[in-house]
């Protein structure tokens, strides 16, 4: 089921898609802004990390006779992506930045602390280190250094990395429930009805620092300006201001 993306009006008035346009969704998700870049006639190459999102949208676009071409990749590797697939130079590139909403709701992933499920919050699940070994094997200082410059979490970050360090002196850390336990107990009593936004902080922290989300996007932009035509554009769409920063700063 392709979902409804945010900001779509504006990624089709700023990316202008018509017939003979070629652009990439390097953040292809839901599918929701490549079906109204499909609809305009524009060529699409879709790429996302997350080989279940991949597998699912060709089979979903393949039933709609769409003529697209989707790829299982790291956008932090967009111009070796491009030119495999014989898809560069481009006229357009559309960053959709963060998660998906469908890997919220898959407890089984471990990014929500609402719902019971193992520490993983990787994208692709074959790659990388799971939410898990960080919290049960990063030493204190790189802990910290996470909560404080991924989540923003200066007010409380010490604190919980002290609760997860006295915590795995005598278990392993393994579910989003337990960690928002820790969370909880790590703030002070009359502090505790903000657990909510601690955790969403933390969860984020580890979220990114998981997937190397902000690297990956320092890495990304400057091969987008090598694999865009003369007068082609970029569009980003972020959701806090680490990714913001970056972003803006290139530009």
């Amino acid at each position: 089921m392709i979902h409804i993306p945010v900001l779509l009006k504006e990624v089709i008035e700023y990316l202008k898609p018509e017939p003979g346009k070629k652009i990439i969704d390097a953040t292809i998700g839901g599918g929701g802004h490549t079906k109204k870049l499909l609809d305009t006639g524009a060529e699409v190459l879709g790429i996302d990390r997350d080989p279940a999102v991949v597998t699912e949208l060709i089979s979903e676009f393949k039933s709609q006779n769409s003529e697209i071409k989707i790829v299982q990749g790291n956008f932090g590797d967009l111009k070796a992506i491009a030119e495999a697939q014989s898809f560069a130079p481009v006229d357009g590139i559309l960053f959709d930045l963060g998660m998906g909403s469908h890997q919220l709701d898959d407890a089984s992933r471990g990014f929500a602390f609402q719902k019971e499920g193992p520490l993983d919050m990787r994208y692709d699940e074959t790659q990388g280190k799971t939410a898990r070994e960080l919290l049960n094997f990063y030493p204190e200082s790189k802990l910290l250094k996470i909560f404080v410059d991924f989540g923003e979490e200066r007010r409380f970050g010490k604190r919980v990395v002290r609760a997860v360090l006295e915590a795995r002196k005598t278990r392993t850390i393994r579910t989003t429930t337990e960690l928002f336990e820790l969370i909880k107990k790590a703030l002070p009593a009359q502090h505790r009805y903000l657990a909510g936004d601690v955790a969403r902080r933390i969860f984020q922290a580890l979220r990114i620092a998981v997937n190397g989300e902000l690297q990956n996007l320092e890495l990304a932009l400057p091969q987008a300006l090598d694999i865009l035509k003369l007068h082609g554009r970029v569009a980003v769409i972020s959701f806090h201001s680490l990714e913001d920063r970056i972003v803006k700063r290139f530009f």
